[in-house]
């Protein structure tokens, strides 16, 4: 589910007992290149208490290692993991609005789940982790921006100043869709050219486009998934003009859907942590193959 999308008619919302469910993502190594993890699920136990949460971006660049050689040595990727598990015990924090450009949203939300109770942003986090390890592999300094680390958020407008400040070659904010029973299918979201207050996407629009195009056929070859038979036209690609997280960037940024978390056959996959690994790799493979064009 998007970081800021309330309205869109064919989202549910997350049931409250869902809260209990939050889970911590594994951190540490991951395998490397296309290959599956067999790491156990995540503990569904709620996140330890972080610091307060700040108005001010919290970039985390991670060393690349050093090696000029490395592929992607140079390169500084932010990856946004959607959501937060803190989100659930925060309701009123996140309900705060805040200006996307073309109108004001809410800071963000607690996101979907499967209906066995795994959280998006359990998943979220998951899948970022495995990629910033194949990104640190290739040489990329990569920036989260958030390590469910802080009580909840943080808010879209933050995370797009995030990657802003970071000057990111890439940004790659990572989601799971909470669509109806037999919408399946991955899908990535591109930002509309929007020209509206704090909005200004002309400059990014384009190699956005060809970021998420990457992403889609790479993210297809790993996972064996077909795009979303939902929207796109079967293309695994979605312009979108009212998600802030977009709107707000200034660099290149795309938003991954993962697959619905709503249907039994694609949460099937989801809360497979060798389809995550191997999600994380067609990611990677996207970027690499965007960031050395």
């Amino acid at each position: 589910m998007h970081d800021d999308d309330t309205t869109a008619p064919r989202r549910r919302p997350v049931p409250v007992l869902v809260a209990a469910a939050a889970l911590l993502a594994v951190t540490g190594g991951w395998l490397a290149w296309h290959s599956t993890s067999g790491a156990a699920e995540p503990a569904r136990t709620a996140p330890a208490p972080g610091p307060a949460a700040s108005s001010a971006p919290s970039a985390r660049p991670a060393p690349s290692g050093g090696d000029p050689s490395a592929p992607l040595a140079g390169k500084t990727v932010v990856i946004d993991p959607g959501h937060n598990p803190g989100n659930f015990s925060h309701a009123r924090e996140i309900a705060r609005q805040v200006d996307i450009g073309t109108k004001r949203k809410e800071c963000d939300t607690t996101g979907t789940s499967t209906n066995s109770g795994y959280t998006e942003a359990a998943f979220t986090l998951d899948v970022s982790h495995r990629l910033r390890t194949l990104l640190r592999k290739l040489g990329a300094t990569v920036v989260l921006t958030h390590d469910a680390d802080r009580p909840f958020g943080p808010c879209i407008d933050e995370r797009a100043r995030i990657g802003n400040a970071a000057k990111a070659d890439a940004v790659v904010s990572v989601h799971a869709d909470g669509s109806g029973t037999g919408n399946r299918g991955f899908h990535v979201i591109l930002p509309a050219r929007v020209e509206d207050g704090a909005a200004d996407t002309a400059a990014i629009t384009g190699p956005s486009r060809a970021l998420g195009q990457h992403i889609a056929r790479e993210f297809a070859a790993a996972t064996g998934t077909a795009p979303a038979n939902y929207l796109g036209g079967g293309s695994g690609l979605d312009v979108r003009g009212d998600l802030g997280g977009l709107n707000l960037s200034t660099v290149p940024k795309v938003f991954v859907e993962c697959g619905n978390m709503r249907d039994p056959k694609d949460a099937a996959l989801l809360t497979d942590a060798a389809w995550r690994q191997k999600a994380a790799g067609g990611m990677a493979a996207g970027l690499r193959t965007y960031l050395r064009s």
